[in-house]
């Protein structure tokens, strides 16, 4: 993957978390996405950088979804 497309996709889940925060009870655990520091908007960084966001907000979402009850999927 190229950078440009890393940075768009770290865009897209940045747009993912806003909209799960604006959820009536968001239950994100996003401190090591934080603590890193690396945000879309960061072009300067490196792709290995942003790569790691990446992983780190990945994890935080999925980490907070798996906490949820999980809905059965049925065909109709």
């Amino acid at each position: 993957m190229k950078k440009q497309e890393l940075i768009h996709l770290h865009g897209l889940l940045s747009e993912v978390r806003a909209e799960y925060e604006d959820a009536p009870e968001p239950e994100l655990d996003l401190t090591g996405y934080e603590e890193f520091g690396v945000q879309p908007t960061s072009i300067h960084r490196s792709k290995t950088d942003h790569k790691r966001a990446v992983f780190e907000l990945i994890h935080g979402l999925t980490d907070s979804l798996d906490e949820k009850e999980a809905v059965p999927a049925t065909a109709d």
